[in-house]
């Protein structure tokens, strides 16, 4: 009875000890050791430096790969970015970057009789809104030196854009509050108006950002007609400074010769402005069109052929003289102007894409 008595504690001091051996050792395999344990002293520098990385300014990128980055952006993008900070509004606003989406844009129809007209029309602005200001100074003296300062500080609270920057014309030109000078290919095509098939006509555009196409203004005897949806491909920028009524001095006359594409000046009669015309150099009627026999190129005549016209038509040929050439024609048939030759593979292709689908009477 003793033994039984002296055993049982025994055995059950051996359970217990066997079950916490399991339990150590169960508890050595699923238990997750403490995180400051695993963390060795470099994974804390390099914790640190992410967090120092998560801090990193857009600004404080070097300037030429914050630069790449802007170049990315749309303009609308950029307007966006603009707003962020003065020094992103000072980097977003730079002509650099809206040079680049100026060209992209409106590389064909914009050109420097456009920037001249935009930087005319801020001269007039400024001269406007400094005469409104002096005589509303005039009248209230004691008042407005006060009250236009303060407006004048919210004006520039308000439009942080100087107004001869390059991303202001291009806003304005977006907007189609700027009416720009340009040329329209065959202009009043849409109203059914063949007769300006193969021309170009000096015109104020206007832009619709809603439909992507162009309002045009043209004036004749002293009156403004205008057209509407005028696509991208029938505009471009004006090709001399010479204005529509004045006639263009040519400078290629002497080195015209046989098949040379042209442009010329041909106006229906002296109250309308000039419209460019296109064109080829033709052969002589005395000449049998052999190029190893021909002579035109030393004639002082020359032949134009617009092709466009059957052979019947008398819009078919014109005749000029080389040596001398000024204005020439009558009532009846219009009058011919200035010529200049086409050398671009580029403008010529632009004519051809805009021949008619039939011979004009």
């Amino acid at each position: 009875m003793e033994s039984r008595v002296w055993t049982f504690p025994w055995i059950f001091r051996e359970i217990i000890v066997l079950l916490a051996k399991k339990r150590k050792a169960f508890l050595s395999i699923f238990q997750v050791p403490s995180i400051k344990k695993i963390l060795r002293p470099e994974f804390a520098i390099l914790e640190k430096i992410e967090e120092e990385k998560q801090e990193i300014c857009l600004l404080d990128l070097p300037d030429l790969v914050l630069d790449c980055i802007l170049e990315k952006l749309s303009p609308v993008e950029l307007c966006s970015a603009a707003g962020v900070c003065s020094s992103m509004r000072e980097k977003c606003t730079s002509d650099h970057l809206w040079q680049k989406l100026m060209k992209q844009k409106w590389g064909e129809g914009i050109g420097d009789a456009a920037y001249r007209e935009w930087k005319t029309q801020i001269v007039l602005k400024r001269a406007l809104e400094f005469s409104h200001f002096t005589e509303k100074r005039s009248k209230f003296h004691l008042f407005s030196s006060l009250f236009g300062h303060k407006s004048e500080m919210k004006e520039k609270r308000r439009s942080f854009l100087p107004a001869n920057s390059v991303m202001s014309c291009y806003l304005a030109l977006e907007s189609g509050k700027f009416w720009f000078p340009a040329q329209v290919f065959n202009r009043e095509v849409q109203s059914g108006h063949v007769g300006f098939m193969l021309s170009c006509y000096d015109a104020q555009l206007s832009y619709g950002s809603t439909t992507d196409n162009f309002v045009a203004r043209y004036k004749a005897q002293g009156r403004s007609m205008i057209e509407e949806g005028i696509e991208w491909k029938r505009i471009r920028a004006p090709i001399v400074d010479t204005p529509a009524n004045v006639l263009h001095i040519s400078s290629c006359l002497d080195h015209l010769k046989p098949y040379d594409h042209i442009e010329i000046q041909w106006r229906k009669n002296k109250d309308f402005p000039y419209g460019w015309w296109y064109g080829v150099v033709g052969h002589l009627d005395s000449c049998s069109g052999n190029e190893f026999n021909c002579q035109c190129h030393v004639s002082d005549t020359i032949i134009l052929e617009f092709k466009q016209y059957t052979r019947g038509s008398r819009w078919r040929k014109a005749k000029i003289n080389r040596k001398g050439h000024r204005e020439v024609g009558n009532e009846v048939d219009g009058f011919y102007g200035g010529i200049r030759k086409l050398s671009r593979k580029e403008e010529i292709e632009k004519w051809k894409q805009l021949w008619p689908n039939c011979t004009l009477e």
